[in-house]
């Protein structure tokens, strides 16, 4: 068994803590100034060997095709950062599977495994944006099908050095070589799933970890979704030890609670209503609408580093899952205080975190 085998192996029993970015490029609501793609890249590699040098566990980096975002060419971005790091892990966040080549995929992150020393992970997702659909060519009427075909040829492509696999909307494969290999026995895969049910039936039946969005809104009603993964990975005779999950959720963490409220509010007002408007929709959030949105009981993580384990830990008894990552640099907030708040969440959450759900920390 590899090294990092092992390592993922110890950390079963608790729950891992990390970041990730979709790299937004929006103005800042405050000065009225955006940076650029170049710096919006640069300040997204500075977080991650940031994240790196205080001791979380992941960084993710989503995909977007679009120019209010910096990231489309996500595994370019995680070999920039894996080049300026030494243990954290690197994962998707997410791969939009169904406009993309999932042999292109493999390959990738199997590259990009070799070169961060089997550090890499994928979340591969249906999308919730779909504008590379068109862009790479493909119908949008296909959407379900698609992500269906291709997950199973990704998991077929991690499993076996040559394949032969045939689907409907892709030309087959016919005893063809996987090359290169990841330095791990295999890619941990998850799916990510927003809030439908039959998308954590798929991950629990396939057999892949199970990454849940929540965005908003109160978290419990997320519990049917782990229940239900859980039981088809059950049916599907799937090691219940092996079936992670993960929270992935927007947040941000500061000294004291109004701190923190204070200086998120304006950036996060700032990223809803431009992703509304973009969709046609027109949105405004209120302070008194922001928090609601940061009640105890809600999604949205922001406040104190006692107020984000406590709210951790209740996702924990809920849930039982393996991993929280946080989207905390949306809406133009500036660097330095992404770098406070990843700071704070290595320095006063992590720790308790681990020690409260038995993560043993490499």
């Amino acid at each position: 068994m590899k090294k990092s085998d092992v390592q993922r192996n110890k950390s079963q029993a608790g729950i891992e803590i990390g970041v990730y970015t979709f790299g937004d490029v929006i103005q800042d609501p405050l000065t009225r100034r955006a940076i650029s793609p170049k710096q919006r890249l640069e300040e997204i590699v500075a977080a991650a060997k940031l994240a790196d040098e205080v001791g979380l566990d992941v960084f993710g980096v989503g995909e977007h095709h679009r120019l209010d975002f910096a990231v489309s060419a996500t595994p370019v971005v995680l070999g920039a950062i894996a080049s300026v790091t030494k243990q954290i892990r690197l994962t998707s966040a997410t791969t939009v599977l169904g406009s993309s080549d999932p042999v292109l995929v493999f390959e990738d992150y199997a590259t990009l495994d070799l070169l961060s020393n089997g550090r890499a992970e994928i979340i591969a997702g249906r999308g919730a944006f779909v504008e590379s659909f068109p862009l790479f060519g493909y119908d949008q009427a296909d959407y379900e099908k698609l992500f269906s075909e291709k997950i199973d040829l990704l998991l077929q492509l991690n499993a076996k050095e040559r394949i032969t696999w045939n689907g409907s909307l892709r030309k087959p494969l016919i005893d063809v070589e996987i090359a290169p290999r990841p330095a791990q026995q295999a890619l941990p895969i998850w799916v990510g799933v927003g809030g439908t049910q039959e998308s954590a039936i798929r991950a629990g039946t396939l057999g892949t970890n199970m990454a849940m969005a929540i965005l908003g809104g109160e978290f419990a009603r997320f519990k049917p979704l782990v229940e239900v993964y859980r039981e088809a990975g059950s049916r599907a005779g799937h090691d219940q030890e092996k079936l992670q999950i993960a929270v992935t959720s927007h947040g941000y963490i500061a000294k004291t609670s109004q701190q923190a409220m204070d200086e998120f509010y304006p950036y996060y007002a700032n990223y809803y209503k431009h992703f509304m408007r973009r969709s046609g929709r027109d949105s405004n959030i209120t302070f008194g609408d922001f928090e609601q949105l940061v009640g105890p009981d809600q999604g949205l993580f922001v406040g104190s580093p006692q107020q984000i384990i406590e709210k951790i830990l209740r996702q924990h008894e809920l849930f039982g899952h393996n991993r929280f990552i946080a989207q905390i640099d949306i809406g133009g907030l500036p660097y330095s205080k992404v770098a406070a708040a990843i700071e704070l969440l290595a320095a006063e959450v992590a720790p308790v975190i681990r020690r409260e759900t038995g993560y043993i920390h490499q």
